[in-house]
């Protein structure tokens, strides 16, 4: 994983969201050096720039209600997050965990860590959308498997089939029309409760 993340740190779309100072100049020289493709931004948006693949946001408690309106449209889709932190103060650490960050770095800022930093938080953001990836694969999969289950239902109660038949039926009717068994058994469905005036339940 980390040699994949190596590979992809050029070209790799970065925001740092940091006052102008010797700290904010300093890390989008430092990310440029590695290959990253870095820019500079302040004051904080209101929304990170589409193809932000890691944003680098400076946090401390007097920017709170711009941070939690730049992380408003932070969904799980968004960038990878670095917070940048002065001082570990609860107020501070209170907003690095709400932001979700997946890394820190602290001020004042040393090249030496910073890279691991980023390997480390792209990792984590990685592995975290392969999961959420899964976890949407398996929902639609158990979506299709209970549309189709509930139009065997119908089809055995109303024309007398038996669970094989019902489902060799609904096969059968995919295929003819090219689509798949699931969009099948909703149309069977949708067909049904349209006949019958019932009120769809999903």
């Amino acid at each position: 994983m980390a040699l994949e993340i190596l590979k992809e740190l050029r070209g790799l779309k970065v925001a740092v969201i940091h006052p102008p100072d010797e700290d904010g100049v300093g890390l989008v020289d430092h990310l440029r050096r590695i290959g990253c493709a870095a820019e500079a931004q302040w004051p904080l948006p209101s929304s990170f720039a589409p193809g932000t693949d890691v944003a680098l946001l400076a946090i401390d408690a007097d920017n709170r209600l711009a941070v939690e309106r730049l992380l408003k449209s932070h969904d799980a889709g968004g960038p990878t997050l670095i917070a940048i932190v002065s001082y570990e103060d609860p107020r501070t650490l209170q907003m690095v965990i709400e932001s979700g960050a997946q890394a820190v770095v602290e001020r004042p800022v040393r090249p030496f860590g910073v890279l691991t930093s980023l390997i480390l938080a792209r990792s984590l953001w990685l592995k975290r959308a392969e999961a959420e990836k899964r976890i949407r694969q398996l929902e639609r999969k158990i979506a299709g498997m209970q549309k189709t289950q509930k139009a065997k239902t119908i089809l055995m109660t109303s024309q007398g089939l038996s669970e094989d038949e019902a489902y060799a039926t609904i096969r059968r009717q995919a295929m003819t029309k090219r689509v798949s068994i699931e969009d099948m058994a909703a149309s069977i469905i949708n067909a049904y409760e349209l006949l019958n005036g019932r009120p769809k339940n999903d």
